[in-house]
């Protein structure tokens, strides 16, 4: 048992290991819905945000409310009264907006505040800062509807949020602002942590909420054949927001998707919508390669480029599991250091997940096609397509007429792709002496048009 244990965790354990790098030291605000908690979601999710904090991630949490304080307005038999989406808050509704408020910081401070032997919080010290961190405005009267207690952020204090955080400490709002009079106003959680979020320029703006994510056919929201778009770019999230009526409660398609375009418009490169209904949601997001929600992205996320010498390091993390294995011709660092030059990479999020080398063979008008990888992470996402259309362009600009691949392994990949099969003797002189013999790699040749 403990060998396959080991077989598993290990691989894993090292694929996470370029997130976990990639992540610290960047700043995530997080806004997990009043749901969540009313679902009992409270304790996993601390101890995930605790896990994540650990690894040198940057927190602020914006916690919601919207069941909390409808709950305790059915005990006063008050209604709960919304219009366009936010919470008419009167003076009741105030009052309960409050003692909600008041009960939830309680609560969370104590969840992170855990240190119970054999529990992920064993040994974790989380010193949870909250403050008036937040100054506020009223939403005031919108088509005739006037929306009294109920505000919207009017400034973050920034300077003092991120003197916190560089202290170590995680950041706790509540969704309430205060006027410079010290008149406080009821907020919602969602505009409370996409303004902080823009403020501080943060990394990561996350919604933990009731919905899994936008789903590729948005006017079949809970169709079982339609998938969630787990990577959204900025134009297209616009292009769906503008074919939706407004959002007037939280599990219409518009509702968190309308702040995430918000945010990425607003500077923050990258936008999640994730399920709290999944145990450890907001840790598969962040530190697994596909995800599991939606997250709209206010750049290329992926990048086809030429590496440079920074990159030597992650081409030697991509080859060495298929030089181990036989697939690829082993080379050394030295090598692949000198040659940089000729490697061209696909950079998803930070990480090499393909590369592949080019390098020309002038007098005989071809070129060759080396050490081509593709991350068992994204094989079948059309990387390796992406990488070889790159060569074929690099070597079009050199004047090259061909370029050939030596392989022992992946003979159809190449059929398929417009390669033919010729002899070893077709090889260029100066790379026919270099032939292995004992290895007797076969040799595939694509006429670049």
């Amino acid at each position: 048992m403990s060998t396959v244990f080991n077989f598993t965790f290990v691989p894993w354990f090292r694929s996470v290991a370029p997130y976990i790098h990639m992540h610290r030291g960047k700043t995530f605000v997080v806004g997990v819905a009043g749901e969540a908690i009313a679902a009992g979601k409270l304790q996993s999710i601390a101890q995930d945000l605790a896990l994540i904090q650990s690894m040198g991630v940057k927190l602020v949490l914006v916690h919601g409310f919207r069941p909390q304080v409808n709950e305790q307005l059915r005990a006063k038999g008050h209604e709960a009264r919304y219009s366009h989406g936010i919470r008419i808050t009167d003076e009741v509704a105030l009052d309960c907006a409050q003692e909600a408020a008041g009960q939830l910081r309680y609560e969370i401070e104590a969840a992170f505040s855990m240190g119970l032997p054999n529990t992920p919080m064993a040994g974790s010290t989380i010193r949870v800062i909250s403050g008036n961190f937040i100054t506020a405005r009223p939403v005031g009267i919108v088509d005739g509807v006037d929306f009294q207690h109920s505000g919207v952020v009017r400034k973050v204090d920034v300077a003092g949020i991120k003197r916190t955080l560089d202290h170590g400490a995680m950041v706790l709002l509540s969704p309430f602002g205060f006027s410079p009079t010290g008149e406080a106003f009821n907020l919602t959680m969602e505009e409370v942590a996409t303004s902080v979020a823009i403020a501080l320029q943060a990394d990561k703006l996350v919604f933990l909420a009731e919905v899994p994510g936008i789903r590729m056919k948005p006017a079949e929201p809970d169709a079982e054949d339609n998938p969630i778009d787990t990577e959204l770019p900025l134009a297209a999230a616009e292009r769906i927001l503008a074919s939706l009526p407004p959002a007037q409660q939280p599990t219409d398609v518009a509702f968190y998707l309308q702040h995430c375009v918000k945010a990425c418009k607003g500077g923050v490169e990258r936008s999640h919508i994730i399920p709290f209904a999944v145990d450890g949601s907001i840790l598969l997001e962040i530190y697994v390669h596909d995800g599991i929600g939606t997250m709209v992205i206010d750049e290329k996320l992926e990048e086809l480029r030429e590496a440079t010498a920074d990159d030597v390091g992650g081409i030697l993390q991509l080859i060495e599991p298929f030089e181990r294995d036989g697939t690829l011709v082993r080379r050394e660092r030295t090598e692949i250091e000198r040659d940089i030059a000729n490697y061209s990479i696909v950079e998803h999020d930070g990480v090499i997940f393909a590369c592949a080398a080019l390098y020309p063979y002038p007098e005989g008008k071809t070129g060759e096609m080396a050490a081509l990888t593709v991350s068992p992470q994204s094989q079948g996402q059309g990387d390796g397509e992406k990488i070889l259309k790159r060569v074929e362009q690099r070597a079009k600009a050199m004047g090259l007429e061909s370029i050939f691949v030596l392989t022992t392994r992946t003979m159809h990949w190449f059929l398929k792709r417009g390669f033919v099969q010729v002899e070893p003797e077709w090889l260029p002189e100066a790379r026919k002496r270099k032939y292995n013999w004992d290895r007797r790699s076969m040799v595939f040749v694509k006429k670049l048009t």
